[in-house]
């Protein structure tokens, strides 16, 4: 089996590549259910769910439920997103688990091209060894099947990113119009996916330039300039009456916000990626990456000034930079073998350098099948979706009567949009009975979900005073990746629910 393995690497490596990249990513799409962060839920899924929604009159998700004004966000991706759930509505498909297996499986396919073109890339710069590593690293690096299946837009706008790099460089000597046109086409998507790679895009421009090609910048420019047309100024002037009107706004929350949300130092996303590509490897691509900036500039000055732009900002969080990795992966591996094979001091200690390599790997296997697999945000999802199997619902009540504020459930999971009331120390058990006196019975809640442990006996005690006949139905624990990040960092707050049934009759 190991002399056919091995035989296969030598003949086939792309092959063997695809399969193990596609491998652990249909593990993500079978198992890593939930989502990892709230705007990969909120910002996508359940804006695509409220999206031909008339009665919620909304956008984009929020607790009041009545935006009337842009909220600064693309509307491509979470467009896209309700195009599939109303087709997959239409051909009976309702239950809100099997949508995200079809939304994940999507997902997976459409990441493999992120593989496929970091290795066409360097394959064709640097040869067939660098291209190995690099596919491998792209496919099976321990974050990246369960980013491939995230609904994040840092992650989503990757392969439009690569896909223009990979054609800019395979018709670099001999362009065709529409290819040019295509790639700034490729960038505009990117763009209206995630506003901020347009520093990227800026950075591949200026390096356009550099180079001295006039007439594919001016191509790549109408391809961008019209895809942002078609998109940004179609759809605003649809919903909003006005061109550009979440682009405008997008720029105005950022620019009043910059310091109201994760400050931290300029060195977070140097120290970031120097950790998740696992030392001392990842110092030999940062190495790598530095040392080809005008070998390879088209790979080089958009990440360097996407890199750098994000730095600088105040407001810094780790998934912001994730467009930047495959890239620093890509010219990484070419500058550090490039300058491994003109190393006197490489060349003679090769052994240490495949313990090196050794070490990264067997550090990188021991997460990737655990995370590939991890269910984050279980309790919550798990919650709404039990009631939705439950056939029954008519309203629930988001208990978290012991907080200031609300953690939003993924309503998402119970099939439908809207059908909460929520509770917490400013509205009150009281001011729900004073709401439900004035809504008609069949809006009544019949199912509770007490989020958190904290002080639970309290908070049931005094939910009975507005149901005094509730009883318990079941509770669902958070899964092992929310209970290990709770117990690394208290503000992950992942705790079980407890769901009951209210057994409220109608009084005639």
């Amino acid at each position: 089996m190991k002399h056919y393995l091995l035989k296969y690497w030598e003949e086939k490596p792309f092959l063997l590549i695809m399969i193990a990249a596609g491998f652990f990513r249909l593990l993500s799409v079978l198992f890593s259910k939930g989502y990892g962060m709230s705007d990969d839920h909120f910002l996508v899924i359940e804006a695509a769910n409220k999206w031909f929604d008339v009665a919620a009159n909304n956008w984009f998700p929020s607790a009041t439920n009545n935006i009337t004004k842009p909220q600064g966000h693309p509307l491509l991706y979470p467009g896209l997103h309700a195009l599939l759930f109303k087709f997959l509505q239409a051909i009976g498909i309702f239950d809100p688990q099997l949508k995200m297996y079809i939304v994940r499986f999507l997902h997976a396919v459409y990441s493999l091209s992120i593989v496929y073109c970091g290795y066409k890339i360097t394959e064709k710069l640097s040869g067939i060894k660098a291209a190995k590593t690099v596919g491998m690293l792209l496919g099976i690096l321990w974050f990246m099947p369960v980013m491939s299946v995230r609904n994040l837009v840092e992650f989503v706008s990757i392969p439009p990113l690569l896909i223009a790099t990979w054609y800019f460089i395979k018709y670099e000597e001999k362009p065709r119009w529409f290819i040019i046109l295509w790639i700034g086409f490729l960038l505009g998507i990117a763009f209206n996916i995630r506003f901020q790679t347009i520093t990227f895009i800026g950075g591949f421009g200026i390096a356009i330039l550099l180079l001295k090609k006039w007439k594919e910048a001016i191509l790549i420019s109408i391809g961008f300039l019209l895809c942002t047309a078609l998109v940004q100024a179609f759809t605003d002037m649809m919903i909003w009456h006005k061109p550009f009107m979440e682009l405008t706004e997008y720029i105005r929350f950022n620019i009043e916000n910059a310091y109201n949300y994760f400050t931290q130092s300029w060195y977070l996303y140097l120290l970031l990626i120097g950790g998740i590509l696992i030392p001392p490897i990842s110092l030999f691509l940062i190495f790598g990456f530095l040392r080809s900036w005008k070998k390879h500039l088209i790979l080089f000055l958009p990440t360097f000034l996407f890199f750098i732009a994000h730095s600088m900002f105040p407001n810094k969080q780790e998934r912001f930079i994730l467009p930047a990795i495959p890239f620093v992966i890509i010219l990484g591996t070419i500058g550090w073998m490039d300058f491994q094979e003109r190393s006197t001091f490489w060349r003679n200690n090769t052994k240490l350098l495949h313990a090196f390599w050794v070490f990264f790997w067997i550090l990188n296997c021991i997460p990737l099948p655990v995370v590939s697999v991890a269910y984050s945000k279980r309790s919550r999802v798990e919650s709404l979706y039990y009631i939705y199997q439950k056939k029954d619902l008519k309203e629930f009540v988001w208990d978290e009567s012991f907080s200031d504020h609300t953690i939003l459930p993924p309503i998402f999971y119970i099939g439908r949009t809207g059908g909460f009331f929520y509770i917490n120390k400013d509205n009150g058990v009281d001011l729900l009975i004073l709401h439900l006196a004035s809504y008609d019975f069949k809006h009544h809640p019949n199912y509770i979900i007490f989020n958190q442990p904290t002080h639970l006996e309290d908070r049931v005690k005094t939910m009975k005073i507005a149901f005094p006949n509730m009883t318990y139905e079941t509770t669902i624990e958070p899964g092992f990746i929310d209970n290990l990040l709770h117990k690394m960092n208290p503000n992950n707050v992942n705790y079980a629910c407890y769901i009951y049934k209210t057994n409220e009759v109608e009084k005639k």
